[in-house]
């Protein structure tokens, strides 16, 4: 006799619940969304779910981890291991990974931060330590290393490395509100890269 659907792809079951509550969350917002909706969309029962994720919460919290996390510790990763100069990088990986951004998976969580964080400073707290901030560290340790080897010269960009993101932001942003009004995020952020390195170049 085979096992339940449940029993026999437990390690998968977070994942799944995960994923159920993203579909949800980018229908609904997160205020409309209810548990039951959830579980329904995962195909367990209620009281399955909370063996995983006590609260909607938790759930929120398991999307930014499943959707948004891995990618930024694919680039911090990046940063610890590149051999390419910080200008190299720059134009290169952290280039792909903000041109990735606009449309992705992780802007309907952008977008959900910007409709309904105000309501939930503890989601946007998290989202700041686990996402936010990582990044932030990131850039600004591959603009040190471009100070230290020469490349760059020490700008208020090495104070403020949201100048690198911010063009990807935007672009979020736009393409969120302004969906008639069509704008080329690659182009917009090629630009923002050529002038901060311009700026910045020793």
């Amino acid at each position: 006799m085979s096992e339940p659907r449940y029993r026999r792809r437990k390690e998968d079951r977070p994942g799944e619940i995960a994923e159920a509550a993203f579909s949800a969350f980018a229908e609904k917002g997160y205020t409309a969304t209810r548990v039951d909706d959830v579980a329904r969309r995962a195909g367990v029962s209620k009281g399955l779910m909370y063996l995983y994720y006590k609260t909607k919460e938790d759930l929120f919290k398991a999307v930014i981890k499943n959707v948004v996390v891995p990618r930024v510790d694919a680039i911090t990763a990046e940063v610890d291991r590149t051999t390419l100069s910080a200008e190299e990088f720059i134009r290169g990986p952290l280039r792909g990974f903000l041109k990735h951004l606009p449309g992705s998976r992780i802007s309907v969580v952008v977008r959900l931060m910007i409709s309904e964080g105000h309501r939930h400073p503890e989601l946007v707290e998290f989202y700041w330590n686990n996402v936010i901030a990582k990044g932030l560290t990131s850039i600004s340790g591959i603009l040190e290393r471009g100070i230290s080897a020469g490349e760059f010269r020490r700008t208020p960009v090495t104070e403020n490395p949201q100048l690198l993101v911010a063009p990807a932001l935007f672009a979020v942003i736009w393409k969120l509100v302004f969906v008639q009004h069509p704008l080329d995020s690659d182009t917009l952020i090629d630009a923002q890269i050529d002038m901060i390195l311009e700026q910045i170049r020793a």
